[in-house]
C-alpha cells in the first residue's frame, strides 16, 4: 500500500503556507502604519485551519484560500488608518513564533519519513 506524501505530512504544509500568507498581510499593515485611510487586515487563522483539516479528512486537497478580514481598531484615528503599531507588532511576533513551530513539526514529520525510508 503506497503512502502519499500529502497524507504523510498531514496539515503541517497547509499550516505553514497559511502562516506565510498571514506574515505578508501583517508586513503590509506594518509598512502602511502612517498611510492615511489604510485599513489593517488579518486572517482568521484558526477558522481557516479548521476548514482545511476538515477538507483533508474528507479526502480533499486542503481548505479554502485564506480570506483577509479587516481589523477593528482599539483607537480609531482621524485619518481613517486602522493600523495600530503595537497590535501589529505583537501579531507579527506571535505569527513568527507559530511559523517556527509549524516548521519544526514539518521537520519532525520529514525526519520520521526519512528514517522509515532508510529502515531505521
Amino acid at each position: 500500500m503506497a503512502l502519499g506524501l500529502e497524507n504523510a505530512l498531514g496539515i503541517h504544509p497547509h499550516a505553514l503556507s497559511l502562516r506565510m500568507d498571514r506574515t505578508q498581510l501583517l508586513t503590509s499593515n506594518l509598512a502602511n502604519v502612517d498611510t492615511p485611510g489604510y485599513q489593517a487586515r488579518d486572517i482568521d487563522y484558526a477558522t481557516v485551519l479548521q476548514q482545511t483539516a476538515r477538507s483533508l479528512e474528507q479526502g480533499g486537497q486542503g481548505g479554502p484560500k485564506a480570506e483577509s478580514l479587516y481589523r477593528t481598531p482599539y483607537q480609531p484615528s482621524q485619518d481613517g488608518n486602522t493600523v495600530e503599531l503595537s497590535v501589529e507588532q505583537t501579531a507579527f511576533a506571535e505569527n513568527a513564533m507559530d511559523f517556527q513551530t509549524s516548521l519544526t513539526f514539518l521537520n519532525i514529520k520529514l525526519r520520521g519519513l526519512n528514517q522509515a525510508i532508510e529502515g531505521r
